[in-house]
């Protein structure tokens, strides 16, 4: 199966916009001017979080919630060094093996993205002990060029500033497989968008929200507050999880290919065991591969489902490589995949369906 050239425009602009927690508001601008062109009303928290609504004719409908994220792991600047040179903080979960000497850009107050790069010492000026030993990310500087601190300021660089590593949309294989920073998870941005594309001029008999939560990657913080604004009735979560199939290893759970995960347990949520059977069951109806799947690793899911009194929760999800880098790669199988079924769980939603899925 192939993207169509809308969709693979799509995942290259969505990925590309730079937007870590809590500085996610270009992303949000974004979203907000494409759920506005396709008619649907917003709804807005007020940590960021951006909802379409779509609403149903029927009488005391229930809301259904299909909910992304769109914050992606980086920095903020915590130090300017009187040489030019800016120290960095972590926002979310990152490896330090996967960033010294990496391209970055830096989010000025005066002068847009600049670039920039990690320091890396070469071998040469390295101990045997020391080239074995990881540099931990508060010991890394990032470099934008800068000759004084004084500079570096009068350019825009601040405190709190956001530091991204540079990850650029490729196709590889042909277009089968895509590789960009953010899959992680401009995947669920996108796959939103496009469900409610799909959904435009199609009525159904709930209130159908769809969108993006802030925050998810510093813990689920705009899936607190939107779940309990909007008080859905069933939540859809999707993301992004870490693919563990890159030895070869057919045994383990995450293959690249295998299709929509089947997230039957993680650090946050025990799945809704009828849910996972129900996804499951559609994923072969429509004919696309499923996987089971667990996770040490958490999702919006974990906050929306203890939302309120609770509420019926299903995580639609699939795998990437090298997740939490600006190198992330995602299958487009596996994404036309998550498409597909879950047209179907939206078309086949109803009360009946709910109080059945809900028993």
């Amino acid at each position: 199966m192939k993207l169509t050239n809308e969709t693979r425009q799509l995942f290259k602009t969505v990925t590309q916009i730079n937007a870590i927690s809590g500085q996610e508001n270009e992303l949000a601008a974004f979203l907000i001017k494409q759920y506005e062109a396709l008619g649907f009303t917003l709804v807005l928290d007020n940590l960021g979080s951006v909802f379409a609504l779509k609403q149903s004719k029927a009488e005391r409908p229930l809301k259904v919630m299909v909910a992304g994220h769109m914050d992606e792991v980086g920095f903020i600047v915590i130090d300017i060094k009187d040489n030019g040179m800016v120290a960095l903080d972590p926002v979310g979960g990152i490896n330090p093996q996967t960033l010294l000497a990496h391209r970055v850009l830096i989010k000025t107050r005066t002068h847009g993205f600049l670039e920039g790069s990690i320091d890396a010492i070469p071998p040469h000026l390295m101990n045997e002990a020391d080239r074995e030993k990881p540099v931990q990310i508060k010991n890394m500087l990032a470099d934008f060029g800068f000759t004084s601190r004084q500079e570096a300021v009068e350019k825009g660089v601040h405190i709190g500033a956001m530091v991204v590593v540079k990850g650029e949309f490729v196709e590889l294989n042909d277009g089968q497989r895509l590789l960009s920073k953010a899959f992680d998870n401009r995947y669920g941005v996108v796959l939103g968008l496009e469900i409610a594309r799909h959904f435009q001029n199609i009525e159904l008999p709930y209130d159908l929200y769809i969108g993006a939560t802030v925050q998810e990657e510093v813990g689920l913080r705009g899936a607190t507050t939107m779940s309990q604004m909007i008080q859905p009735d069933f939540a859809i979560v999707l993301d992004c999880s870490p693919a563990r199939d890159s030895t070869g290893d057919k045994t383990q759970e995450g293959q690249l290919g295998g299709g929509v995960l089947l997230r039957y347990t993680d650090r946050s949520m025990l799945s809704f065991r009828k849910l996972i059977a129900y996804q499951e069951d559609v994923c072969k109806l429509v004919g696309v591969p499923s996987q089971y799947y667990s996770s040490p690793g958490g999702t919006d899911a974990g906050a929306i489902h203890k939302a309120n009194q609770g509420v019926l929760t299903l995580t639609h999800c699939i795998c990437a490589r090298n997740i939490h880098t600006c190198s992330s790669i995602i299958d487009v199988d596996d994404y036309l995949s998550a498409k597909k079924a879950l047209i179907y769980i939206l078309n086949d939603f109803n009360n009946e369906r709910y109080l059945s899925l809900k028993k």
